[in-house]
């Protein structure tokens, strides 16, 4: 008994000694948003102290990524850890059930650190719930490394002084408002990061901001996306940048919820730049229909990077001698220029020729005039293309000069010929090529070049037949699929792909994902889909057929074995057949 007092009583020392060393300041990051719009003035609580001189670094900063340590251990001892620890959260300290779980199954980290301390070869469940009899846990090490906290922003966020997640209920309420809203446990992560202070909210202020943004017309589902992306989106007042961004997309004509298909937790988005980059395209002379249509087609233009590549773009341009006029004509003469990739493409095209030494005026000239080649087409690095000059920029410099075509015939990594290049019109090249990376082809493949020649129509045509097989109940993954087995699916029109699957539906009643299977389909004859279509719907009337054949079968076979088994089968078929023929040929 009297060993039993000492260990306790040497086991509490030793933790008010070990918790000195998770203990770190943070700064409050505050907020620099102005707005029409006023939330109250709010008291924030937070549970951090001033700093302590005096801090450590913690032995337990380790940086193992979360995939090596999960792998460290065997599943039969991760589940066991979990459990263990599941227990001691849900059991002895009373956390509810879905809280407890998360923490468990989430803390790997944690959990690691834990089975380092105690002896592997017992059994481990018993050997952590003894530990945790005598060595309470600071809880705010795996709560916080189950929002997505990584152990080296983790440790410099732990509170000093507090060990229990209970002895900051403030902190626990804005946590489970988060929750109830829908907003996923691991991305409170970068919430907590970037904004802490809102988990010192008093009672129902986070739930006011986060409705307050739903009162601009946005779907709760937008709301979640905004907060986790911009958390600082719910310090202060609301941000009046982004209600503006949201009133410029709706005059485009976009809704309020168009952003948030399009927003990634991985990415911080600046709505200032946003919205000077909007204000800019009006300044240099794009229509509202011209930038509705630039973000219709390449929304990572307005949102990766926050619109920052169209100052780059328009700043090198300026530093080469072009006018702001100028720039001004090039972009309205090609408004595809200022796609995401285009602009990369220009970007590399004018550090290959800066690189090489061409003189400005040169490439300025180069720009003006191939402006479209440029940005529809990625060139080899100079020190490749160096290797066939023997490392002679002069000369390759003078290559370019005589003819700035060579350019492309010696750097482009296109399996496109140039001649293909100048002959097909830029634009429409760019279109089609910009579908076609949707689809998923990679640039500059063996599989884009060939394609390039497979589809035929414009890049806009393309899209509207895509969209027609997706409109009609098909999910756009399952359509890519059957374009890149049957690309010759896209080259009918709108009507014919309609007609074939209204073909499909009447005289089958077929769903339409019955084609998933078989893309091909689309491709066949109209009148051979109606003709055999319209003998099988005659033959299962007559009880002489399977009622549920694939349209594989019925359309594949050559004429002279649909006759065999789908017209001699029956003694009225062969004149039913010659009936559907000549009233088909008469329609």
């Amino acid at each position: 008994m009297l060993i039993r007092k000492i260990r306790k009583s040497v086991s509490w020392k030793m933790i008010s000694q070990l918790n000195h060393l998770f203990i770190s300041p943070i700064y409050e990051k505050g907020s620099n948003s102005h707005s029409p719009q006023n939330f109250s003035s709010l008291n924030i609580r937070c549970f951090r102290s001033s700093h302590n001189p005096k801090v450590s670094v913690p032995e337990s900063t380790t940086q193992t990524p979360i995939s090596l340590v999960v792998n460290k251990m065997s599943r039969v001892t991760r589940t066991d850890a979990q459990a263990a620890l599941f227990d001691y959260l849900h059991c002895t300290r009373g956390f509810n059930y879905v809280d407890a779980e998360h923490i468990s199954k989430n803390s790997p980290h944690f959990l690691q650190s834990l089975l380092s301390k105690v002896d592997n070869d017992q059994d481990i469940t018993r050997a952590l719930t003894r530990f945790f009899r005598y060595h309470p846990i600071n809880e705010f090490e795996p709560f916080l490394e189950s929002l997505g906290l990584s152990q080296s922003e983790l440790t410099s966020m732990l509170p000093r002084n507090l060990m229990f997640l209970s002895d900051d209920s403030v902190l626990l309420d804005n946590y489970h408002v988060l929750c109830d809203y829908g907003i996923p446990r691991v991305k409170m992560g970068k919430i907590y990061k970037e904004a802490s202070e809102i988990f010192g909210y008093d009672y129902g202020v986070l739930d006011m901001k986060l409705r307050a943004y739903e009162k601009l017309g946005l779907s709760r589902s937008t709301v979640i996306k905004l907060v986790t992306c911009s958390p600082t989106l719910l310090l202060g007042e609301m941000n009046s940048e982004l209600i503006k961004v949201l009133e410029k997309l709706k005059i485009l004509g976009f809704e309020n919820d168009w952003i948030g298909g399009y927003l990634s937790n991985r990415h911080s988005y600046n709505w200032g730049r946003m919205l000077h980059t909007l204000h800019f395209l009006n300044e240099v002379g794009y229509s509202d229909e011209k930038m509705a249509s630039l973000f219709k087609m390449n929304p990572a233009f307005l949102f990766e990077g926050s619109g920052k590549r169209i100052y780059v773009l328009v700043g090198q341009l300026l530093k080469l001698g072009l006018k702001m006029n100028d720039i001004y004509s090039l972009f309205c003469q090609n408004p595809n220029i200022l796609s995401l990739k285009c602009a990369k493409n220009l970007w590399q095209a004018l550090y290959f020729l800066l690189e090489i030494g061409l003189e400005t005026e040169i490439i300025a000239n180069i720009v003006s005039i191939h402006i479209q080649l440029l940005g529809s087409h990625s060139l080899k690095g100079p020190k490749t293309v160096l290797r066939g000059f023997k490392g002679d920029k002069c000369r390759l410099c003078e290559t370019i000069k005589e003819d700035p075509l060579n350019l492309f015939r010696l750097a482009s990594k296109s399996k496109v010929s140039l001649e293909q290049m100048t002959s097909q019109n830029p634009g429409k090249l760019f279109e089609k090529t910009t579908f076609l990376l949707r689809l998923g082809y990679l640039e500059n493949s063996d599989e884009m070049a060939k394609a390039l020649k497979q589809f035929r129509g414009r890049g806009d045509q393309l899209q509207e037949r895509f969209d027609c097989l997706v409109n009609a109940g098909l999910d756009c993954n399952v359509v890519i699929n059957m374009i890149k087995q049957a690309p010759t699916a896209l080259n009918q029109s709108k009507n014919v792909l309609e007609k074939k699957i209204d073909l499909l539906k009447t005289y089958l009643g077929y769903p339409v994902e019955s084609i998933a299977s078989f893309p091909s389909y689309l491709c066949y004859d109209v009148d051979r889909v109606h003709l055999r279509f319209s003998m099988y719907a005659w033959l299962k009337q007559k009880g002489a057929a399977k009622p549920t054949l694939s349209v594989s079968t019925l359309l594949a076979c050559a004429d002279a074995r649909f006759v065999k088994y789908f017209v001699d089968i029956h003694p009225e078929g062969p004149a039913m057949w010659e009936n559907l023929k000549s009233s088909l040929q008469s329609s």
